[in-house]
């Protein structure tokens, strides 16, 4: 089919369905989408919530214990403790049910979402990471998302690390602080895009670079600061004179490090041995269209987090392990296919439709919680042939009598509303869901600021309340704080081990739009970690400091621009190029491209080609 303009009918905003777009839904049969690509994803992210932990009570059959958990005490859902959840003494098929063709399919989708109970926490093959919300194959990691890691801690997304503290996407990464998108890089403290470096400080794009100091854009250097060459003995002695111990003066040397960054051009995107491809924080790419952070992947588009051996699939938001087919889904991997409209489907699961948190399965239809099973709908079994008529009617019914969502309509009560905030009133507009959309978004249980779509798509609370989301305003903490942020000590020298005993008051003071948890404390390897490496005590909460970092990432959104390159300086005239450009010399360069930069930020924005040229 031809490229086709479609209005979402969530946002109203219009959008693109492209040819190869329509080839795709055809191969795996679904009709295409009716809402546009950022409200599809930001409908999967209300689903992921790891960063915030409460402590709550196990709702298992004789268990009281109190456990760490994602979900809220008193929420819509039972929880179980995760030992419990993976174990063999229940069993979600008790739960199941015959599906009613008089009430549509996404109400009874719910009603089993909220009978089945949930893990509290999702720890797979882990040693000591019971503070952690989602991990897996790790060990001795402390408020830590990731996969393969150990000793870490404070990070997300994280893959094959050790010993990493405060960092965000990171790849076979030791001994790095407040670090973002980085991979293969030891003894590195903050810096973004860096690649194969080592023992560095505030470093933003550069490869296989060792002790810089300040740089931007570098490749294959040493004993540089602020991009500029020096012998050994004077790096060390100059670098000596930086003083990084104290907070007030890291401070005010990342602002000048970041005016500093601004002053050259930025590529238009960055990819790392990618291929044919578009988006931003692409590693080991090919033909991936509109996708960003993802590592390992090939034929996909409009994917945000993901990778490691994903291929041939769309709209899928922090998937990956060897998957491929998957579609409109979130948290779906590990020898997975065929998996459509669902959440965290993982372990050797096929052919899973509209399920949520399933495993080792295949052949579902609008099942929840299963494991080892196969041709269920709605958590009750049936043959082959029965399941295969059953789905063709169900599908049919889906189109035939959709779930009509009203847009302000919040479904969820449970969650702390400001509902008294006239500025929380929006106008009612209804919103279809046949087959082929994911879940509605008033079924999850989150606020909306607790999630990964707060991450990457930031909103007030007003603004969220008016689009229909929940959101959780902070719970004071019962710990009294002991003592205030303005009373830190400046310099790291100057904090002794009394502070493990501190009750630390964060610098929001709850006044922030992040989920601030008021209150912090430090943990002994943190400090170790922080005397170690001559680094002051944070003042911001973890969960905070989470957010900050996500804040200095790219957006997940791509505009349409030219390159900045006027021939021999960049268009601002802030930047003087280093050579001739022989593709357009002295003319205004004419290259084009889809830029995770707008146009009226103020960084300098190059081609591939101009880049290249500075950089080389």
């Amino acid at each position: 089919m031809n490229r086709e303009n479609k209005t979402c009918q969530s946002c109203q905003n219009p959008f693109t369905i492209e040819s190869e777009d329509f080839a795709f839904y055809d191969k795996i049969n679904v009709p295409p989408p009716t809402f546009c690509p950022e409200c599809r994803m930001r409908r999967k992210m209300i689903w992921r919530s790891e960063v915030v932990l409460y402590k709550i009570k196990c709702q298992a059959p004789n268990h009281n214990e109190e456990i760490f958990s994602v979900y809220p005490e008193n929420g819509l859902f039972k929880i179980y403790d995760h030992k419990y959840w993976f174990s063999d003494e229940w069993d979600p098929m008790n739960c199941g049910r015959d599906y009613d063709f008089s009430r549509p399919f996404f109400s009874q989708l719910y009603d089993l979402q909220k009978a089945v109970p949930r893990y509290n926490q999702s720890i797979r093959n882990s040693v000591n990471c019971d503070y952690c919300g989602t991990i897996s194959y790790s060990k001795n990691c402390y408020l830590t998302i990731g996969i393969y890691d150990e000793d870490c801690l404070y990070s997300a997304a994280a893959i094959s690390s050790k010993n990493c503290v405060d960092c965000w996407f990171i790849n076979a990464c030791e001994n790095c602080y407040s670090c973002i998108n980085c991979e293969k890089c030891y003894n590195v403290f903050f810096s973004q895009y860096a690649t194969n470096c080592l023992d560095s400080f505030l470093l933003y794009n550069c490869s296989n670079c060792s002790n810089c100091f300040g740089c931007v854009n570098l490749r294959n250097k040493k004993y540089h600061i602020f991009n500029k060459q020096y012998s050994k003995e004077e790096y060390f002695k100059i670098v000596g004179e930086y003083d990084f111990s104290g907070f007030n003066g890291l401070a005010s040397l990342k602002n000048t490090f970041n005016d500093f960054k601004n002053s050259y051009p930025r590529r238009f995107a960055v990819m790392v041995n990618s291929f044919n491809s578009s988006g931003n924080g692409l590693r080991n790419a090919k033909n991936c269209r509109e996708c960003f952070d993802i590592m390992g992947a090939e034929d996909v588009k409009f994917i945000i987090l993901a990778g490691l051996g994903f291929n041939d699939s769309y709209d899928c938001v922090d998937s990956g392990g060897k998957a491929s087919l998957i579609y409109d889904s979130v948290s779906v991997g590990l020898n997975t296919f065929r998996v459509f409209f669902s959440n965290n489907i993982t372990e050797n699961c096929h052919d899973i439709y509209y399920s949520d948190t399933c495993r080792n399965s295949s052949y579902l239809f609008g099942c929840v919680g299963l494991n080892n099973k196969e041709y269920c709908i709605f958590n009750k079994q049936y043959s082959a042939e029965e399941y295969k008529n059953m789905v063709s009617k169900i599908i049919q019914h889906m189109n035939d009598a959709p779930y009509i969502s009203r847009k302000s309509q919040i479904l969820n009560p449970k969650l702390q509303i400001n509902s008294n905030n006239q500025n929380s009133k929006s106008q009612t507009r209804e919103i279809i869901y046949r087959y082929g959309e994911f879940f509605p978004e008033e079924f999850c249980s989150f606020g909306y600021n607790k999630t990964m779509a707060h991450q990457y798509f930031k909103l007030t609370m007003n603004a969220a309340i008016k689009m229909g989301y929940g959101w959780e305003e902070p719970k004071y903490n019962k710990y009294k704080v002991t003592l205030e942020n303005k009373s830190l000590p400046d310099k790291i020298n100057d904090v002794s081990d009394d502070i493990l005993n501190e009750v630390i008051e964060c610098a929001h003071k709850g006044g922030c739009d992040e989920p601030c948890s008021i209150v912090f404390k430090i943990i002994p390897r943190e400090l170790e970690f922080y005397k170690k490496y001559g680094l002051p005590i944070p003042r911001l909460c973890p969960i905070c400091r989470h957010f900050e970092r996500i804040r200095q990432c790219d957006p997940v959104k791509l505009w349409h621009r030219q390159c900045q390159c006027a021939g021999t300086q960049s268009d601002n005239k802030v930047y003087r190029n280093t050579i001739n450009h022989n593709h357009h010399n002295d003319n205004h360069c004419p290259n084009e491209f889809e830029t995770i930069y707008s146009s009226d930020r103020k960084e300098i924005v190059y081609c591939e080609k101009c880049y290249q040229e500075e950089v080389a």
